[in-house]
């Protein structure tokens, strides 16, 4: 029988996000009526070969909304949802071919607040206790799932700052073949500072986001910056 038990390298994290706000996230305050509910799922796995890891997907480039970018599987809330965690795992399963059954359900982190699609976003965290393939269900939607490594996120060489043409600056992971940027990155950065994992790097590494969006040599195009005022979705 499956152990659905956390491990123990996952304890810090849990024990951190008892007291987790949505200020730890994001600068943006999430209004107290409005917006369309959404959830994205924050699934941690561990693999024998890489150690824990997170599962990414990177949407189809030809998308309308977010071409390219990389993000937790998830979506917007219908009706028939029970609540955040049904919503993201049903979208997971709509998009990478999730096995709900196969994810442990840990915790809700604080809703946040994406002012450019109005959506209020409740990540969920979940322990992928049972592992298995996934894969685009629809190609048109999403063009490539992977599952990053967290020591490769935390490597001072795949740290960065982005910035945005809008001239929004904001953290970034380059890992496996993608830039994560915007609300993903965002939520990842605070996660791994929360579990403890995040390691110094240079937080003056700032590159203007490709337009492609692949993940570009570290050492491109440096300079100071600040933040400004969140992560985009």
């Amino acid at each position: 029988m499956t152990d659905r038990r956390p491990p123990q390298w996952f304890q810090p994290l849990l024990t951190r996000l008892g007291s987790a706000r949505a200020e730890d996230f994001t600068r943006l305050t999430t209004p107290a009526s409005g917006g369309r509910e959404s959830a994205v799922l924050v699934l941690l796995g561990e693999d024998a070969g890489t150690g824990p890891d997170v599962l990414v997907l990177q949407r189809a480039a030809t998308l309308r909304n977010h071409a390219g970018q990389p993000a937790f599987p998830g979506g917007a809330a219908d009706p028939t949802d029970a609540d955040a965690a049904a919503t993201a795992l049903r979208e997971a399963n709509e998009e990478v071919d999730l096995d709900p059954s196969t994810v442990t359900v840990l915790a809700e982190l604080p809703k946040l607040w994406i002012p450019v699609s109005e959506f209020v976003v409740t990540p969920v965290l979940g322990w992928w206790h049972r592992p298995h393939p996934v894969h685009p269900r629809e190609p048109a939607e999403v063009a490539h799932v992977a599952r990053l490594p967290i020591a490769e996120l935390v490597d001072p060489e795949n740290r960065m700052r982005v910035r945005h043409p809008s001239g929004w600056i904001g953290p970034a992971f380059s890992a496996r073949g993608m830039l994560v940027w915007g609300f993903t990155a965002g939520v990842l950065a605070a996660l791994l500072e929360m579990g403890g994992w995040a390691r110094p790097w240079p937080n003056d590494r700032v590159i203007d986001l490709p337009p492609s969006g692949a993940a570009p040599a570290p050492s491109a195009g440096t300079g100071p910056a600040e933040e400004m005022t969140g992560p985009l979705p």
